[in-house]
């Protein structure tokens, strides 16, 4: 006996991002709590809690950095939200960087079975990275955002004076990721990157944002839950994440493992003839540039090589890299023999 079950439908999670000073949110008939840590909190709820208009709002703090996005920061914010009797209606608002806006992702995709969520972003790194594809998720101690769910946005709110307080090394870290959309997709941007500096200049910040988030929401579009494509935006992510792990999250910001791990997949595309030394040194100078870190000393390599295998993206115990192809393009391998890899981590040791 069968019986079949009929789920075939049309789901519109389209969502708009708004680049510019921070609008007005009319949220009048919704309960609201806006999820962000001490820090964020202390810079900028002054001016955020006035452009919100609800019919309750709420201010959940949870502890600052990779270390905390963990699952008793998510059962913090649920308590909250039982507490104060949020419904299906009510909204979540992610004030903060991409630990922030994965967190308030996460919990929103969870409670009561899912409930809408909106990302302010106050990094560079989140506002072209984290904040937009809904990739939402928490670590544990086996790894970097093992656990989560694809659950997208219903708005994100891009205002770029919230990085007048940024530190240098937060906008370093942003920038890598930019990086990371030009050396894979756009051979143009990547070289527009390296004749402008974006640090000293609003109106270029902004393009880079905008042009950055382009090229992701076209990948987005395409591939929304990673099944193909999307896995290209891990470019760097792969040798990164294990940095990341090895260093308990507490030495690199996640942009500046990324940049690391460009740097060590750039080593890897040149063993296999994908990438020129000269590519591979212009993408590093322009890390540099931003006084990102480029190296990392691994310290036992048959440790680090085995800490691949905790990456989403392997699977039947094949390695997947993402690896440039040049500047501006890109391909996948999961067939790399073993000394090939090793050989590359022995140049980190």
């Amino acid at each position: 006996m069968r019986v079949h079950i009929e789920l075939k439908k049309e789901i519109d999670n389209s969502y708009q991002i708004d680049i510019g000073e921070l609008a007005q949110i009319d949220l009048r008939d919704r309960k609201v709590a806006i999820i962000t840590n001490p820090k964020v909190g202390g810079l900028w709820l002054s001016k955020v809690i006035p452009k919100i208009e609800s019919r309750e709002l709420y201010i959940i703090t949870i502890r600052d950095g990779e270390e905390f996005k963990n699952i008793e920061s998510v059962n913090y914010i649920l308590e909250n939200l039982f507490l104060h009797k949020f419904d299906r209606k009510s909204i979540l608002i992610g004030l903060g960087g991409g630990v922030i806006g994965d967190i308030t992702g996460w919990t929103a995709s969870i409670y009561q079975r899912g409930i809408d969520f909106i990302q302010i972003p106050t990094t560079l790194l989140s506002q072209v990275d984290a904040s937009v594809g809904g990739k939402t998720g928490i670590n544990n101690r086996f790894g970097k955002n093992l656990i989560g769910a694809f659950h997208q946005p219903k708005h994100v709110y891009i205002d770029t004076n919230f990085l007048t307080t940024l530190p240098n090394r937060e906008f370093g870290a942003g920038v890598a990721e930019l990086v990371k959309m030009a050396v894979i997709f756009d051979f143009q941007f990547f070289k527009w990157l390296t004749q402008h500096d974006i640090s000293s200049n609003s109106e270029y910040l902004k393009y880079a944002i905008k042009r950055s988030i382009e090229l992701k929401a076209h990948v987005v579009s395409k591939d929304e839950k990673e099944a193909g494509i999307r896995a290209s935006l891990n470019y760097g992510h792969t040798f990164g994440h294990v940095i990341e792990n090895e260093t308990n999250y507490s030495t690199y910001l996640h942009g500046e493992a990324v940049a690391i791990g460009m740097v060590m997949a750039n080593r890897l595309a040149i063993r296999l003839g994908l990438l020129e030394e000269r590519e591979a040194e212009e993408i590093e100078g322009l890390l540099k540039r931003y006084d990102l870190p480029t190296r990392y000393r691994i310290s036992n390599i048959e440790n680090f090589y085995s800490k691949f295998f905790l990456d989403k993206k392997s699977m039947d115990r094949k390695i997947k890299f993402v690896l440039p192809k040049g500047i501006g393009d890109f391909e996948f391998r999961d067939n790399i023999p073993e000394n090939v890899i090793f050989s590359v981590l022995k140049e980190f040791q």
